[in-house]
C-alpha cells in the first residue's frame, strides 16, 4: 500500500509537470492531495486524524478556485493553456489557488498546525516534494501578474520570519521557515525565475537534513535537542550549521540564494522592497 501512495504522489507530480492543459495539471494536483492523505492519517492519533482533515479541505478549496479559474479562463479567452493566459481575473484566481495550496501568507494558517500533527517522515514529503507541482504552474503563469506576487512574498517573508520567534515545537519553527522561503522565491519569481528554482533546490537540501536530524534524535521540541549531544555527539555538532544556514547566515551557504536574490531586486530598480525583505529576515 505504501508503494502504491508513494508511486500516487509521483504521478501527481509528472502529470502537473507535463501538462500544459489546465485539467490535466488540476488532476495531476487532485492525485498528489489523494495520495498523501493516507499517509498523513496512518498513525490513527487524533491530532495526525485533525492535521489530514485540514490540509484535505484547504487542499480541496485551493483545487476547486484553480479549477473555477481554469474554466473561466477558458469562457473568457478560449484557452486551456497554461501558458496562454491573457485575462488578468482567472491569473489573479490561479496565483490565490496555488498560494493557498502551497500555504503562502496571507493565506498560511493551516500549514503550523498540519506539520504539527504529523510525523517527521510525512512531514518532509510535505515541505518538500508537494511544493514541486504548484511551483510548476507558478513558474508557467508568472509574466502577468506582478504586484500580487510581490505582496504574496513580502507578505510571506514578514509572517514566517516573525511567526517562528516564539515556538518551541520544532515542526512549527520549520513550517514558519516554509512560509519565509517561500515568501523569497515568490518575490523573485517574475525576473528570475531560475533563481527561484536555485532557492526552492537549497531549501529542500537544508529542510531535508533538518527533518532527517529530528528523526535520528527523536526530537519534536527544542527541549528534546538539548539531551541528543549524549547520543550522537558528532550530529548535534553540525546541528547548529544547518539551523544557522536554513536562517540564511553568511557564509553558509543558505546565505547564498538570500544575497542572489536581494542583488536581483535592486538592479530591477526594487531597493526598497529588497530593503523590507532583508529586515523581515533579521
Amino acid at each position: 500500500i505504501l508503494a502504491t501512495l508513494l508511486f500516487g504522489l509521483g504521478l501527481g507530480t509528472t502529470i502537473t509537470f507535463a501538462s500544459s492543459h489546465w485539467l490535466l495539471a488540476w488532476m495531476g494536483l487532485e492525485i498528489n492531495t489523494l495520495a498523501i492523505i493516507p499517509l498523513m492519517a496512518q498513525s490513527y492519533n487524533p491530532r495526525a486524524v485533525e492535521a489530514t482533515t485540514k490540509y484535505f479541505l484547504t487542499q480541496a478549496t485551493a483545487a476547486a478556485m484553480l479549477l473555477f479559474a481554469s474554466t473561466t479562463n477558458a469562457w473568457l479567452t478560449g484557452q486551456w493553456h497554461i501558458d496562454q493566459m491573457s485575462h488578468p481575473f482567472p491569473v489573479t484566481l490561479i496565483t490565490l489557488a496555488i498560494a493557498l495550496k502551497i500555504g503562502l501568507a496571507p493565506v498560511h494558517s493551516w500549514l503550523p498546525e498540519v506539520l504539527q500533527g504529523l510525523d517527521l517522515t510525512t512531514g518532509v514529503i510535505l515541505s518538500t516534494w508537494q511544493k514541486l507541482a504548484p511551483f510548476a504552474l507558478l513558474l508557467q503563469i508568472q509574466p502577468t501578474n506582478s504586484l500580487i506576487l510581490i505582496m504574496l512574498g513580502l507578505t510571506s517573508t514578514l509572517v514566517g520570519g516573525w511567526g517562528g520567534l516564539n515556538q518551541t515545537q520544532l515542526r512549527k519553527i520549520l513550517a514558519y521557515s516554509s512560509i519565509a522561503h517561500l515568501g523569497w522565491m515568490i518575490l523573485v519569481l517574475q525576473f528570475s525565475p531560475s533563481l527561484t528554482l536555485l532557492t526552492l533546490l537549497m531549501y529542500f537540501i537544508m529542510t531535508f537534513s533538518m527533518f532527517l536530524v529530528f528523526k535520528l534524535n527523536q526530537a519534536l521540541n527544542i527541549n528534546m535537542l538539548t539531551t541528543s549531544s549524549t547520543k550522537a555527539p558528532a550530529l548535534t555538532a553540525l546541528v547548529p550549521l544547518v539551523l544557522l544556514s536554513l536562517g540564511g547566515l553568511p557564509p553558509l551557504s543558505g546565505f547564498m540564494p538570500k544575497w542572489l536574490i536581494l542583488q536581483e531586486l535592486t538592479k530591477q530598480d526594487l531597493g526598497l522592497l529588497a530593503t523590507a525583505a532583508a529586515l523581515t529576515a533579521l
